[in-house]
């Protein structure tokens, strides 16, 4: 629901990037931190609440571990990410290589040749964990699985994620692979904000092939979802080094978070884990919605462009965090726009930020994106518009 509207118009002429902002530790819940214990049994553990950011709770957030098939996380974004960008389709049929059809471990027992959709292999990572179909869809984005690691490390950089590095898309052992539940956690953020991704993370069984001679039923190796109301993700990881961990997600009253739990010795305390967190978050806090993804929050005006203007809209749900029973006190929205944009623009392409502050200091900065393709204007449309300024 929308709460505020800005409205600006502005003449721009190129784009200026800006740095994508993530969480830090200095929004740590101070009572949490000191007072509670609510991952005894993990050895790493953080607690956020996904559209501000604000973590509640840390135990070793920084540590470098083993994060299993919570990799898939990365592998999911950046799968999110092409299908955003129209690189891939999910209708598209994807023939699997031999290379994909031979990864142990997790799997959908696909077969070298054969065709499958990517909302079938999307559905087969989310769902089962599998990595055939990681490696199938690392190859179809990147060429090669080799080149998609490479994106995920990049991609890592880019989210200012220092304790993190890739050698597959899978989680299967491999020196140099690890991870920290505090990069998991803003990995998850990215992740989700592309909201449809729970649309598979939350089915808890499935099948593939359905009818066919070599049917597979799919069972989502993340219990919670079926346990915990509210819970419809993301990513559990098993090995023997790394120990059961789980990078999970919950909504309730429209207020999600995202709890990562990482060594902990069983599933049954891995859960554990993460339910003490998701209580402690949906007992104590609540949220204030403020725009929704997409929501228009100012308008952008060209001169040389073939349409006179562009929307700017929130690239993500944006809103603020309090405990319960404490009212938001002197919210205040602005825009900061980019001081250039360079023609032509993608949409998606970032033109400003969105700023919420309380009492003066800043909470969350939103990038603000184009909501469409915008066009540098030809000379007949430049020739159209001096002649109506003349006759005007």
């Amino acid at each position: 629901m929308k709460k505020h509207v800005v409205l600006i118009s502005i003449i721009l002429f190129s784009i200026l990037f800006l740095p994508l902002t993530v969480f830090g530790q200095e929004q740590v819940d101070s009572d949490a931190k000191q007072e509670l214990n609510l991952a005894p049994d993990s050895k790493s553990a953080v607690l956020i609440e996904r559209d501000t950011g604000k973590m509640l709770f840390d135990k070793n957030m920084h540590e470098q571990l083993p994060p299993a098939s919570m990799t898939k996380v990365m592998t999911l974004l950046l799968i999110m990410e092409a299908l955003d960008h129209e690189k891939i389709s999910k209708d598209e049929i994807i023939r699997v290589s031999e290379q994909a059809a031979s990864m142990g471990g997790s799997q959908v027992f696909l077969e070298t040749g054969e065709e499958m959709s990517v909302n079938d292999l999307l559905k087969a990572i989310a769902v089962a964990s599998a990595n055939d179909a990681s490696v199938a869809l690392a190859e179809r984005i990147a060429g090669s699985e080799k080149a998609f690691v490479e994106e995920m490390n990049k991609k890592a950089e880019a989210l200012g994620l220092e304790n993190t590095n890739f050698q597959n898309s899978t989680g299967l052992p491999a020196d140099d692979h690890y991870s920290t539940a505090y990069d998991m956690a803003v990995m998850a953020k990215e992740l989700l904000k592309y909201e449809s991704i729970t649309d598979y993370t939350s089915i808890y069984d499935d099948y593939l092939r359905k009818g066919e001679e070599n049917e597979f039923w799919l069972v989502n190796t993340n219990k919670l979802i079926k346990s915990y109301p509210g819970a419809d993700g993301l990513k559990t990881g098993y090995t023997n080094e790394a120990k059961y961990c789980l990078t999970a997600t919950g909504e309730k009253e429209g207020m999600r978070v995202i709890a990562v739990a990482m060594g902990a010795e069983t599933t049954k305390e891995r859960n554990a884990d993460i339910t003490k967190m998701f209580d402690y978050a949906f007992n104590h806090f609540e949220t204030n919605n403020l725009y929704d993804k997409g929501e228009m929050i100012t308008s952008l005006e060209f001169l040389k462009a073939e349409e006179a203007s562009v929307d700017a809209v929130a690239s993500e749900s944006v809103s603020t965090i309090h405990r319960k029973g404490e009212a938001d006190k002197n919210i205040t929205t602005s825009v900061k726009l980019s001081d250039n944009v360079e023609l032509p623009l993608s949409k998606g392409d970032q033109v400003g930020e969105l700023i919420i502050k309380n009492n003066g200091q800043v909470l969350t900065q939103t990038p603000l994106v184009a909501d469409h393709d915008v066009k540098k204007a030809t000379y007949i449309t430049l020739l159209k518009r001096t002649m109506q300024k003349m006759v005007n």
